[in-house]
């Protein structure tokens, strides 16, 4: 087990922080009440699992921070550099490349500067796109929580450029990448011989 951890260096931290942020998010998700909906209204039914927070912002900067968000679609924040919050979610240059081809980042910021809170909602419960990115916790986040996300998004300010293009499994990406795929350490591959 240790040889297939040690195999996976490049992407340990991504999995690490990727895998913490997702139990995290999936244990909100799960049933942790909120008294303060993202209107700011009392939540009608304490069923409802969402974040518990003073303003819908505060509950959305919080998610975003457990999640990790900010490792992916933050520029430098994979690579362990303290990214200011004035560039958080204005996305990355750095692809993921697997089987899917290479995905990017996308810039939060523009995204919500051109998205209605409602459609917002929608698209983060109903889309499945491109790995990393985990869609199925994303999926499952309450009404209130994705407003929340939204709000904080939206109050961060439009900046940035669009990220990359995504590229075919056929196309060498022009951009630096990290790639998705396991790989064998030497030493192993050399006893199955």
């Amino acid at each position: 087990m240790t040889e297939i951890a040690n195999s996976l260096k490049p992407v340990n931290r991504l999995v690490r922080r990727g895998l913490l942020g997702l139990l995290l998010l999936t244990m909100l998700c799960l049933g942790v009440p909120r008294s303060v909906s993202s209107a700011g209204a009392a939540d009608t039914d304490a069923q409802t699992p969402s974040v518990a927070a003073k303003s819908p912002i505060e509950a959305g900067k919080y998610l975003v921070a457990i999640g990790g968000c900010t490792d992916c679609h933050s520029p430098g924040g994979l690579a362990g550099i303290k990214v200011p919050e004035a560039i958080w979610f204005t996305g990355s240059p750095v692809g993921f490349r697997g089987p899917w081809g290479t995905s990017y980042p996308s810039n939060l910021r523009l995204t919500v500067s051109t998205t209605p809170e409602d459609q917002f909602v929608k698209m983060m419960h109903t889309r499945n796109a491109k790995p990393p990115m985990p869609w199925g916790a994303v999926n499952a986040m309450s009404d209130s929580d994705v407003r929340a996300i939204y709000q904080y998004l939206k109050s961060l300010g439009n900046a940035g450029q669009p990220a990359p293009a995504d590229e075919p499994p056929d196309q060498e990406p022009k951009t630096p990448y990290i790639m998705m795929l396991p790989q064998m350490p030497a030493a192993a591959a050399d006893a199955k011989k």
